[in-house]
């Protein structure tokens, strides 16, 4: 029983590739149980948040953007802009870290029942694929049926489904990277005016539907780098769907089952060898082999295992949620070291991420000496010109912008318009001259603050840089 348990030569392939290399599709069966019935009410509320998200505004911001192009983000429809991306940075820290807590006590459970790669192949794709070509027995038979008018029919259905889902998931992805005002307003103008969106878009079709339709669970088992990151976070406590060998290979190992049979007496494990567990897998493991790195952690081996134990009247629970420790020494689950260090620097970094929201202004301005330019003369006074930028991140409209010298006395003249506009989250630029009496010249260099005032109303408050000659007479 040891020698089986231990045997590590199924680490030496993959299921969906076969000795010379090739392609093996994997053929599930459809699962069905408690966990898979949950599954699918989680899956179709992340769908539904999936697919909103980018629809949805408050306070005008969109609720999720991520504008690579432009450099601008919003996550729960806080804005991100340029000048905030070390609060994007430390953010995203958060998300690694608490992954990290999460897969160093839970396993790889994000992947079976919250990535969006899993919700879309198996509550979407999958069960058109189950409901056009049948289950596991009848895909199998299609696969190697002649291409007659039934699998050409299927084939086709099948294919135009999955590309007309891959065309409106793109459709959403673009509305994530560009905003959905954006996209709307590109729909409204027709394809014909954006030839180059329609391009973005039947390229991101082609990537999903490949992915989808062909791809498939290759992701998980060879892109997704989340699957390599749990072989160095996983230990003897983490939880994971495990096979409770002790209980399962018993003392003469696993045995078919028989129905006038005392299992006990025959010293056989409660495993009955039926294979159900690995019919029904999605990346096609065997999970009695132990924790693989393509088990994403699905359950669907669980409830069918549950549904077998059932009917031929063992305990449930051979394969479960549990830990190698918890199977072989019976401990229950508790924080570990490592976890407590885990949940120690995600509060640290959470208390310092919430610190930096409130230290945010929603008003950046900046003035800088114009480079390259000298100071000038202009009577008894001192004259510098300086570049000004003015960064609104808020969804109302500056209409009115003026500016203010606090510190020393002295006058600020604004290159064209004595007002200027600043539009919602958006940026205004422009060049303004600031004269200063000489006795009123700290040496060399001068600190100026400087306010920023929006119909009276102050909205921000700057420093900058006034340089002046040597020495005065």
């Amino acid at each position: 029983m040891e020698e089986n348990h231990h045997d590590e030569s199924f680490r030496d392939s993959i299921s969906t590739i076969d000795a010379k290399g090739k392609r093996v599709f994997i053929f599930p069966k459809k699962p069905f149980g408690r966990f898979y019935d949950k599954r699918k009410l989680l899956s179709y509320f992340l769908l539904a948040f999936l697919i909103a998200a980018p629809f949805i505004k408050i306070n005008g911001n969109q609720f999720m953007m991520f504008n690579v192009l432009e450099r601008r983000f919003n996550i729960f429809s806080f804005p991100f802009w340029p000048q905030d991306f070390h609060l994007f940075v430390i953010s995203m820290i958060i998300g690694v870290v608490g992954l990290a807590l999460f897969t160093v006590a839970f396993g790889r459970i994000f992947c079976g029942w919250f990535c969006p790669q899993t919700i879309f192949m198996e509550m979407v794709f999958r069960r058109i694929e189950f409901w056009i070509d049948g289950d596991r027995a009848q895909q199998m038979r299609l696969e190697k049926q002649a291409w007659d008018s039934e699998k050409i029919r299927k084939r086709l259905t099948k294919w135009f489904i999955f590309f007309i889902i891959s065309f409106l998931i793109a459709n959403v992805f673009l509305a994530y990277l560009i905003g959905s005002d954006k996209l709307i307003q590109f729909i409204e103008e027709g394809p014909i005016e954006n030839e180059s969106t329609l391009i973005a878009l039947l390229i991101f079709t082609a990537v999903f539907y490949f992915i989808y339709a062909w791809f498939r669970e290759q992701v998980c088992i060879i892109a997704c780098p989340y699957g390599r990151m749990q072989g160095v976070l996983l230990d003897n406590k983490t939880i994971n769907v495990s096979y409770d060998y002790v209980r399962g290979e018993g003392e003469k190992g696993r045995g078919k089952f028989n129905r006038n049979e005392d299992r006990k007496a025959s010293g056989k494990g409660d495993c009955i060898d039926c294979k159900v567990c690995v019919h029904v897998c999605p990346t096609g493991i065997d999970i009695r082999n132990g924790v693989q790195l393509e088990c994403i952690n699905c359950t669907a081996c669980i409830d069918e295992c549950d549904t077998i134990m059932e009917k031929v009247g063992l305990p449930k629970g051979l394969i479960r949620y549990a830990s190698e420790d918890e199977i072989v020494k019976k401990e229950p689950f508790k924080l570990t070291t490592r976890m407590k260090g885990y949940i120690a620097v995600l509060a640290i970094l959470i208390g310092v991420f919430i610190g930096m929201l409130f230290l945010r202004n929603d008003v950046e301005a900046t003035v800088l000496h114009a480079p390259g330019q000298l100071f000038q003369h202009e009577g008894n006074k001192i004259v510098n010109l300086y570049n000004y930028k003015i960064i609104n991140k808020t969804t109302a409209e500056f209409k009115s912008v003026t500016f203010k010298l606090v510190e020393p006395k002295g006058e600020i003249v604004l290159v064209g318009n004595p007002f200027t506009k600043v539009p919602k989250q958006g940026i205004t630029q422009g060049a303004l001259f600031v004269k200063l009496p000489e006795n009123e010249l700290d040496g060399e260099k001068t600190v100026l603050k400087i306010e920023v005032y929006n119909n009276d109303k102050l909205i921000e408050t700057t420093t900058t840089n006034f340089t002046g000659p040597r020495s005065f007479d």
